[in-house]
């Protein structure tokens, strides 16, 4: 791509403003992304063709924290749609993890013993391009009444389920009403202890964390286990800083999960900036994932070699604790499977 002068209106139009209007005004727009990168050429072209298969969705807050004047900014090319996502790579697929196969109701994912996902909603505050469920059919798993009675019987049924994962998406997108609603009828199963939340909005969106939100999460029973996705420690500003810390004072568990994405964050330095700065924040490394092998997202793949070296290399300068799981997903895995299990590594 070519050079790329400072980016002067990468500002958000007001970080106080409520959530929604954030999530209601994002870039979503190829050509002002574009003008805004002084793209042009072939450069311009590729951005709007890349779009064709996968939307722009970009918060403003999130833009704000883009370096100006680089094209290869950890932020930006997690957001940035590129002609390398056109090529179609061997081996890799749509539904890499097969959960089509995990669907015994609309929404709804039973693949590992004593948990079930719930495929809350199909909308996202930022469309990540490395995303593996980017081909992922929403509109065949919307949650409407009727299936979400069948959703509350499926888990009420199996009292090997103690713990509901709220995924998407993104649930945190949800209004608080339906959220709060959804979390008391998952209270009322009595077996069911946990509830997971994996969302980017605190870091892409934080003001999405306000009072309204941390009340029904204080009220509930379930233990409250909040996974959110930072891949680099330059997403962190105080805005994010301070929603951590809310949730945090709520009783809210604070883990992160990241992927390993070449030229984002694989390097030892990205990686221990990334954990101490969750550290910081009250947030505890969980999983780094290995890539999925979407079509569309093989420019971002890291090799399992240099993962495992990367691990050893974290490994020598961090506590353990700030050393995620390096794993990845198998389609027919009964759990994750961490990196030195994986067949060729060890």
């Amino acid at each position: 791509m070519s050079t790329v002068t400072p980016i002067t209106q990468l500002k958000p139009a007001d970080t106080r403003a409520e959530w929604k209007q954030s999530l209601a005004n994002l870039l979503r727009d190829p050509d002002e992304l574009c003008d805004l990168l002084h793209l042009q050429g072939d450069d311009r072209k590729a951005v709007h063709d890349a779009c064709e298969s996968f939307a722009l969705r970009i918060p403003r807050p999130y833009l704000a924290r883009i370096k100006p004047n680089d094209l290869n900014d950890p932020l930006l090319l997690q957001a940035l749609p590129q002609a390398a996502e056109l090529i179609e790579t061997p081996g890799y697929v749509t539904d890499p993890l097969e959960e089509v196969e995990f669907t015994p109701a609309p929404g709804l994912l039973h693949k590992y013993q004593g948990r079930v996902l719930l495929v809350l909603n199909g909308s996202c505050a930022i469309n990540c391009r490395y995303c593996f469920r980017r081909h992922f059919p929403y509109q065949e798993h919307q949650i409407g009444a009727e299936h979400w009675q069948q959703i509350r019987d499926y888990i009420a049924a199996d009292p090997s389920i103690n713990e509901v994962i709220l995924s998407g998406g993104d649930p945190m997108t949800s209004n608080d009403r339906v959220l709060a609603k959804r979390c008391a009828d998952l209270a009322a199963i009595e077996h069911v202890q946990t509830l997971r939340i994996h969302t980017r909005l605190p870091i892409v969106i934080p003001s999405r964390i306000n009072e309204e939100c941390l009340s029904w999460m204080r009220e509930t029973r379930l233990k409250l286990v909040m996974v959110i996705h930072a891949n680099h420690a330059q997403e962190f500003d105080e805005s994010v800083r301070d929603a951590l810390a809310s949730l945090a004072n709520a009783g809210v568990l604070l883990l992160n999960q990241s992927v390993l994405l070449r030229g984002v964050n694989d390097s030892v330095g990205a990686l221990e900036a990334l954990s101490r700065r969750l550290l910081a924040c009250g947030v505890l490394p969980y999983y780094l994932h290995l890539p999925d092998a979407v079509q569309g997202t093989a420019h971002f793949d890291v090799s399992e070699s240099r993962a495992r070296e990367l691990r050893d290399e974290l490994q020598a300068k961090v506590a353990g604790y700030l050393v995620p799981k390096f794993v990845r997903e198998l389609p027919h895995g009964e759990s994750k499977t961490v990196l030195s299990e994986v067949s060729g590594i060890d």
